[in-house]
């Protein structure tokens, strides 16, 4: 069974910042990519940003220069969030693609945490 769980969510005041992490359980052997998506009210889920395995990063255009995505290893990642603004207040979810696990093929999400700025 593959879990990925979530921390680091919370409440903070426009330009401040923040450091979600995940890390992911069960008998992995690898993981493609892993990345972080949002969903605020009333929106659909959208990507924030994504790192490969091999650590090429990619992200969305309103969070370019203001969040850095990292991977400490194959089932950890991190999304250091700076200059937060009222928009960027959403649930944040972790994702991991191309999990290869002891009992488990495919992609996977976490439960989601909730990130509130306040202006």
């Amino acid at each position: 069974q593959v879990q990925l769980v979530e921390s680091g969510g919370g409440l903070v005041q426009a330009g401040g910042s923040l450091r979600l992490s995940c890390v992911a359980s069960g008998s992995i052997y690898n993981i493609n990519a892993m990345g972080w998506y949002r969903q605020a009210p009333g929106n659909e889920r959208e990507l924030v940003a994504e790192i490969t395995s091999r650590g090429l990063p990619n992200y969305a255009e309103a969070v370019k220069g203001r969040f850095t995505i990292s991977r400490n290893n194959d089932k950890t990642v991190y999304l250091q969030m700076n200059t937060l603004k009222p928009e960027d207040t959403a649930v944040y979810y972790c994702n991991a693609k191309g999990i290869a696990s002891a009992f488990y093929r495919g992609d996977a999400w976490g439960q989601g945490t909730l990130v509130t700025v306040s202006s």
